[in-house]
């Protein structure tokens, strides 16, 4: 199963991909990594899935990722005497912590700590923004508001604060629940929900205790405004567009995506661009060619992955929305601007041995008729900094270690394939040969690169480049013991 792309495809799974056939499809249609998504669905139905993926990827010889996706936090307003309310442009409304049900001036909002972040001024916005208040007056169990964009509020409708970082935590009990069960079914990433400050990535990598990388999905302009911080200490981001959007002005999430996804790949770290990508083909089997754009787009910026949602988990076209996906792709990386722009965005940082070498590793493969790079790797940082160079060269990661595989398939450009601890260097070289030509990137007339470290098997030890042929026979002529 090689993939004709480099760019990965992330797909949820839900009521529509549960089974073995969808998921297989899924799969075969392109997809690399699979979504869990906590907010939904039985721990028990989640496990089902997951077992089916681990079965899929024995069958295929192929590592594949899970990512289970935390809910976070929700906050949401209380219920209505008539289940909803209708309010009106300059029309005065209270949010409160009264247990009384709503009516058209008032409703419970039973989140004291949103009030203890509020001051006159603030803007509330209700059902995903399409109702927007200002804050007139607060105190620490209430605030007075007018609506400046009015509609229908109902029960339970979620509610967003965007100008304030609130005193909450990333993990609700819930989550530390979920999480717990994650890492104990064996997910190779986890997503965070509504991350504000990197001390939220810092908790959930204490309770995950490196059983599975932790992704934060940028949601939030309080994440925005300390994403350096917080791209620190995660192992990989998500921009997660819906509530950005919501939150921000519509037209500042474009700039603030693209400005992400640079500064991701000049860490080497992956991300992903999420939501709404084919909103379209939940009910329709084509695309919008909006959609289509947006799609190509995250991959001319130089994304890592591109994700379905309800796309492949609820709608009615999940197979055909990733074959949409995964032609988008080939057909946008064939075109000789996506190699201008990528290279032209291309990091210059470079402060480390391995730095150095996965650079030349791609100078040489690029001047010289190399069929592939392939990098040996404990952790997989070696990968991904040969990754951030996104070479034109395809980049076979060998490894003895099962979760690094696994988590490197969120990673752009990466064949994963699996190696046996190495004694000495010509084993390397002959692995990565027949890895080369089994996996269809060589034949034994072609040449790859291949890079490792001495002491072998120690992460962190990247210190060798060697180009070597893929004939077996002139490797062992020519390679000393």
């Amino acid at each position: 199963m090689r993939r004709l792309r480099n760019v990965k495809i992330v797909a949820t799974l839900g009521p529509s991909s549960s089974d073995y056939n969808s998921i297989k499809a899924l799969f075969e249609a392109g997809a690399d990594v699979f979504r869990l998504n906590m907010s939904h669905g039985s721990h028990d139905e989640h496990r089902m899935r997951h077992a089916i993926i681990r079965q899929l990827e024995a069958e295929f010889g192929r590592p594949i990722a899970i990512l289970a996706d935390l809910q976070g936090p929700k906050l949401r307003v209380g219920t209505f005497a008539a289940h909803a309310a209708d309010l009106e442009e300059g029309d005065a409304f209270r949010f409160d912590l009264s247990e009384e049900e709503g009516t058209n001036h008032r409703v419970r909002l039973p989140h004291p700590e949103i009030f203890a972040a509020l001051e006159p001024g603030s803007e509330l916005l209700v059902n995903d923004g399409k109702i927007r208040l200002k804050v007139e007056d607060c105190g620490a169990d209430y605030a007075n508001c007018v609506v400046t964009v009015g509609g229908t509020i109902s029960d339970r409708k979620g509610v967003n604060v965007p100008d304030v970082v609130l005193p909450l935590a990333a993990l609700s009990e819930k989550d530390r629940k979920d999480l717990e069960f994650a890492c104990e079914m064996g997910v190779d990433w986890l997503a965070l929900s509504f991350v504000q400050r990197a001390e939220d990535v810092e908790e959930a990598k204490t309770l995950a205790k490196g059983r599975a990388a932790v992704l934060s999905k940028i949601e939030k302009p309080a994440a925005v405004r300390a994403f350096d911080e917080i791209l620190a200490v995660s192992d990989g981001i998500m921009v997660a567009r819906g509530d950005l959007g919501v939150e921000l002005p519509v037209q500042a999430v474009p700039p603030i995506q693209k400005r992400l996804i640079r500064k991701c790949r000049s860490m080497a770290k992956p991300v992903i661009v999420a939501t709404q990508m084919l909103e379209s083909m939940i009910e329709s089997p084509m695309p919008t060619r909006a959609e289509v754009s947006d799609v190509a787009t995250a991959i001319y910026e130089g994304a890592d992955a591109v994700m379905l949602s309800a796309e492949s988990a609820a709608g009615n076209y999940p197979v055909e929305a990733v074959e949409t996906m995964n032609n988008v792709a080939i057909s946008v990386e064939k075109d000789p601007t996506y190699r201008e722009v990528i290279e032209a965005s291309r990091s210059a940082a470079r402060q480390t041995v391995a730095d150095g070498i996965v650079a030349a590793a791609r100078e040489i493969a690029e001047t010289t008729d190399i069929a592939a790079i392939c990098a040996y790797t404990q952790s997989g940082k070696t990968v991904a900094l040969i990754a951030r160079e996104r070479p034109r060269t395809p980049i076979i990661a060998l490894s003895p270690i099962e979760t690094t595989l696994r988590r490197l398939t969120l990673t752009w450009g990466v064949h994963a394939v699996r190696s046996g601890e190495l004694e000495r260097f010509k084993q390397a070289v002959v692995n990565a040969a027949r890895a080369a030509r089994d996996f269809g990137f060589a034949d034994e007339t072609q040449q790859i690169v291949v890079t490792a470290g001495v002491p072998f098997n120690v992460q962190g030890t990247t210190n060798i480049l060697r180009v070597a042929p893929c004939d077996e026979r002139l490797i062992y002529r020519t390679d000393p013991e």
